[in-house]
């Protein structure tokens, strides 16, 4: 798996982690594709074609082409997870499970490297500068 590749089914991963995808979701996926310069049309085709894959596979598939990637590529990765994820103002249990596995467990990366690169993804896209991990925990 390639950059692209890698980063389309991790988010795939992700939007998909607490059951439901939302429209924030989505929009912040159009997003991260035009601000990473992702053709629209493969980006489409390739979430769908991964509706029929095995999520465990897909996990296990993402985490070792993350691993060939240059650690600011890992990094900018994750960001893009987090930005997406707090797209609804709070990151989901779920979400956080997974994007914590990858980015502590699995890839030790920093979790200032991590914020700082979420700041500077919002400012791409929101023209501001900002960064959230707040997990919403349902009762």
């Amino acid at each position: 798996m390639d950059y692209r590749t890698t980063i389309t089914s991790l988010y795939y991963l992700l939007i998909y982690a607490d059951g439901k995808v939302n429209e924030r979701e989505l929009d912040l996926g159009r997003k991260m594709i035009e601000a990473e310069g992702f053709d629209v049309v493969k980006f489409e085709e390739q979430l769908e074609s991964l509706k029929t894959k095995n999520q465990n596979t897909l996990y296990t598939e993402c985490l070792a082409a993350l691993k060939k990637l240059d650690r600011t590529l890992q990094i900018k990765s994750i960001a893009w997870l987090c930005v997406i994820a707090n797209s609804d103002g709070f990151m989901d249990k779920e979400e956080w499970i997974l994007i914590y596995k990858i980015y502590h467990t699995e890839l030790k990366l920093s979790l200032d490297d991590v914020m700082k690169t979420q700041k500077e993804l919002n400012k791409i896209i929101h023209g501001k500068s900002f960064q959230s991990l707040g997990v919403r925990v349902a009762k």
